[in-house]
Parts: structure tokens; sequence; C-alpha cells
């Protein structure tokens, strides 16, 4: 066969590969299944993602979006990795630590952190945390020497509201006490404008995205004491990062290693994930269609109109990230046991 025979035939084969793929889509419907609760950031982004990605898979197929929340999106995870079908129709919007809970070896966890099929995530996400204006507590400095330790809501192990939080007591003896069994991010809230919490740990992109935040604001409700991140978010300019701090405190090899381990979570930041075993072919429309869609300038400028930040990691990055956090060195797995627990 020469050449040009074998590339038309190569063409033809590819071209059958994605008709078919688009005739698959064609007529059907993609649940989202977000794992925080509606009006959440997570379920804003993913509602975003419903908008605009079917256009840009073959079939126009429907997007839709269903709230599934607890556990930290436990359950949602649990629910894409065992019981939606591998046909590419089911999404999971998910929070990007909950391979802390697979390391670790917890029950609840019934899937394996590297065998998603990651589509892509919208951002990387650094996380901070707030504390309420009225509270003796300037500074992070100052939670190193509180004597009635202030109260940070969570949602559980799996979010940042309780891994950051529990860094900062470990690395540098801040002193906070974490109360978790809240649904969401927006309950916490409310919990800290009655009084029942003081701080919460969450996405910088959030507090900069919407109310209440933009309200507690103006009238200086919270300040944040604390930042992740490789450097200083401009609009925080004045709040240390994480990294920052272990080298003011000196903190040993071990500690710093783990704390790489935990915010590599920021790093995966907000992912969609599609239900293991999909065909080869259709994941990868999945992921070209992902990658299009965060492209698409109506959901950039919904996005811009929204504050939300918009910068997408591929769907391979994410995989090989995944493979990465799960392989980790013993020690710095052991640290974050100590850490959770």
């Amino acid at each position: 066969m020469n050449t040009i025979a074998f590339a038309f035939l190569i063409l033809v084969l590819s071209t059958g590969s994605l008709s078919a793929q688009g005739s698959f889509f064609e007529g059907k419907t993609i649940r989202i299944i977000v794992g925080l609760p509606a009006g959440d950031a997570y379920d804003t982004y993913a509602r975003m993602l419903a908008t605009y990605m079917g256009k840009h898979i073959p079939g126009n197929p429907t997007l839709m979006v269903q709230n599934m929340p607890g556990a930290s999106s436990m359950i949602t995870a649990n629910y894409v990795y065992n019981v939606a079908k591998p046909d590419g129709l089911t999404f999971g919007s998910i929070l990007p630590s909950l391979y802390f809970d697979q390391l670790l070896g917890r029950k609840e966890v019934k899937f394996d952190w590297r065998k998603y099929g990651w589509l892509g995530s919208f951002e990387s996400s650094n996380n901070l945390i707030y504390m309420r204006t009225d509270t003796p507590y300037k500074t992070i400095h100052d939670v190193t020497k509180a004597t009635e330790p202030p109260k940070c809501g969570s949602t559980g192990t799996g979010s940042p509201s309780y891994f950051l939080v529990k860094l900062l007591n470990e690395a540098i003896g801040t002193k906070f006490t974490v109360v978790t069994g809240y649904q969401g991010g927006q309950e916490i809230d409310l919990a800290v404008e009655r009084g029942e919490a003081v701080c919460r740990g969450f996405t910088v992109t959030t507090f900069f995205a919407r109310e209440p935040f933009h309200s507690w604001r103006k009238r200086g409700f919270v300040r944040v004491l604390v930042q992740t991140g490789r450097k200083r978010d401009p609009r925080l300019a004045d709040v240390p990062t994480v990294n920052e701090l272990l080298d003011e405190y000196k903190v040993a090899d071990g500690m710093r290693r783990l704390s790489g381990l935990a915010l590599a979570s920021g790093d995966f930041g907000r992912p969609i994930v599609a239900t293991p075993g999909i065909p080869a072919e259709r994941a990868k429309l999945l992921r070209e269609a992902f990658a299009k869609t965060l492209k698409d300038p109506d959901l950039l400028a919904e996005a811009k109109k929204k504050n939300l930040e918009i910068d997408p990691t591929s769907g391979e990055d994410l995989e090989k990230l995944a493979n990465d956090v799960m392989s980790a060195n013993r020690d710095a797995v052991d640290r974050l046991h100590k850490l959770l627990q």
C-alpha cells in the first residue's frame, strides 16, 4: 500500500470513529453530578459547563446538573466511579483533595483516584483562611498564641476548610479548632455570621466571586490571614503564603513534604471527572470538548461577569498528577494520616 493510500485509509477510519461517537451522543443527556449544594462555586462552574459544552460535542447532547452533596463530595465521587455507566453520559464535579482519603485507606472510599476519566479542570485553586474581624486574631501569628482556639467550620477532611487549618496547626503551631459536619460552604458562612464559627478555609476565587464576601469585604466583617499558592495573589498582597510561613518558622523537610502533598490539591483545582472505562475514542472526544468549551468566548464572557477565574488544566495533566500524588512516599502519607486523624 503506497503512502497516499495509507494516509487516506487512516483519515477514513478516524472520520468514521468520530462519526460513530457523534451518533452516540446525538439525542442524549449528560448529567454533571455536583458534590456540593446548589449555589456553591463548584455548582456555578458546573452549570456554566452544562450551558456551553454540548455544542462542542459531536451530536450536540444536552447537559444538565444534578446536586448530590455530602461527605465533602465523597458521595458523588463514589457514585460516578461505581454506579454510573461507563458510557460518557455522567460527569462528576468533586473536591480536589479526596485523594487524601484514599491514601489513608478510609473505608468510605470506593474509588481509585488514578482511574477516573479526567476531563480537565477549570482552574488551579489557591486557598485562604478568613477570620471575623471582631476576634482577637489580627494575623496568623496571633492564632499561634490563642488561649481560646478559634472555631473554623468545615464540610469534612477532604476540604481545605479542614486540611489547611490542620496543616497550619501542625506546621507552625496555630491553635485552630475544626468543627465538621456542614453540608457546604454557604452553610459555614451562615454559621460564621451567627457566631457559631469565626473562620473558614476555601478558595481565593470564591472569596472574590460572590456574596456574602463582596458585602463582608466592604464592611470589614472578615480579614484574610493566610493564602496558598507559589506567590501572593495581587488582591491579597499583604497576606503571607503558607510557603512563606514554612520558611519563617524554619519548618523541617518532613513537614514540607507533607505540605507539598496536601497543597497539590490546589493543582487539581475544580476537576471534572468521568466514569472509568469509557471507550478510549469517546473519552478523548470528551477531553477535547472540555478544552474547547473553556475557550468558548460565551463561557469566558459569563465567567468574567461572575468574577470566576478560568485557567484550565488538561485531562492529561490531571491524570499524571493523580498518579503522582498516589505515589507519595510513605513518610508523607504517614504524616498526612496524623494530620487528618
